[in-house]
């Protein structure tokens, strides 16, 4: 044989063996070192951009589950498995989404933890839904699940939820009668802004200016202005902090004094770094108990902060979402979607969030607690907790 025909032979088996290794590992069937095999889980969320802090917190939670349930040896058939994270950034984008979610399935992921944005969520959730691959996001937008996808679950109460609680909250407690409201156009931004207006309405409240602006837009004057002309007693915000904080230092330089209201991507240390000591006064609602009342919230912020460092606000819905997806595995005694979806949906999870975590026939989480807060002293500080456990 010549020389040439001994490459090109090399070239041919080499090409061999990693089709064979591609198959493999997209099969999720190969082994860790100690013989265990490896079941992929898939995470996507922003991990660059304006938002790659709430997505790089919600993945060091989902690391955290793997971690700890890994440490336990699980068994799934009577033999040794370890959980390992395929994470992807889909930098909050609609169409990276989707592609990110059909990479997913084409290598064969035995569940997801994501996507964490409402806009990025519901496309990606139908490209599950028709490979019959669970995942568990974190968006609250109520379309996630009224699209009627068994596949679809929820980390935190949707902004049906949220936003009603929030708007009663705002009029009956707070003596709100005139109110403003700007949204972001996302599906959440405008989801969220929509099931407070209906809230703030039924609770005899008026809407007197609704405008919107883009979740890229940083100069809020030309709103904030319209917005004042009509003498709001506050002004609620649907949108991220990376926008509510310079939007809030903005308002008060109009002399516009009505204090601003806004969901739980705002409510976050973040927001308070942007608007300074602007920031005083401004609530925000955040699904959940606050994290010294969760069940296991001292615990878990210890063992969390000694690993990553300072907590994000996602980060225990994280951890939580990808211990519920693992122990329905494991329950289910199989790593196949068909054989541990059903186990899924009837999940009742004693979990760091809350003392039962369960969701309903759309894959709505059951009695989620809101916890409404106010920057007091340039830190958030507890109003009231409504509901839950």
């Amino acid at each position: 044989m010549t020389r040439t025909s001994w490459r090109l032979l090399g070239v041919a088996v080499a090409s061999l063996a990693l089709t064979a290794c591609n198959k493999t590992e997209q099969a999720g069937g190969n082994a860790a070192a100690d013989g265990a095999t490896i079941v992929k889980i898939g995470f996507a969320a922003p991990l660059t951009g304006s938002q790659a802090h709430y997505g790089k917190g919600y993945q060091n939670g989902v690391q955290l589950a793997l971690d700890d349930v890994n440490a336990q040896n699980p068994q799934i058939a009577g033999k040794p498995v370890q959980f390992e994270l395929v994470a992807e950034d889909d930098m909050a984008d609609p169409k990276t989404a989707t592609q990110i979610a059909q990479k997913f399935v084409d290598l064969k992921l035995a569940g997801i933890v994501g996507h964490f944005n409402s806009g990025t969520s519901i496309p990606a959730s139908k490209i599950y839904a028709d490979a019959g691959l669970p995942h568990i996001a974190m968006a609250t937008a109520p379309a996630l699940t009224q699209q009627g996808f068994k596949t679809s679950f929820r980390s935190m109460t949707s902004d049906t939820q949220q936003g009603s609680v929030l708007g009663k909250y705002v009029v009956e407690k707070l003596g709100a009668k005139k109110v403003a409201i700007i949204d972001d156009r996302t599906a959440y931004g405008q989801g969220l802004a929509d099931e407070f207006e209906k809230a703030v309405k039924a609770a005899g409240g008026a809407i007197v200016k609704r405008e919107y602006t883009s979740d890229k837009e940083t100069d809020f004057s030309s709103i904030l202005t319209t917005i004042k002309s009509a003498g709001p007693d506050l002004v609620f915000f649907g949108g991220t902090d990376v926008q509510s904080g310079p939007m809030v230092k903005q308002k008060l330089r109009l002399g516009l004094a009505a204090p601003l209201i806004s969901g739980e991507m705002t409510r976050s240390d973040t927001f308070l770094k942007l608007a300074g000591k602007e920031g005083e006064g401004t609530i925000a609602s955040l699904a959940g108990l606050p994290l010294d009342k969760m069940p296991g919230g001292a615990d878990f912020a210890k063992r969390y902060e000694a690993k990553f460092g300072a907590m994000e606000i996602y980060t225990p819905y994280g951890y939580d979402a990808a211990r519920i997806l693992l122990a329905a595995m494991l329950k289910a005694n199989s790593a196949d979607p068909a054989q541990y979806l059903p186990v899924l949906a009837k999940t009742e999870h004693a979990g760091v969030t809350a003392a039962k975590i369960a969701y309903d026939d759309k894959g709505d989480l059951k009695d989620g607690a809101i916890t409404v807060y106010k920057v007091v002293d340039g830190k958030w500080t507890v109003l009231e907790t409504l509901g839950g456990q």
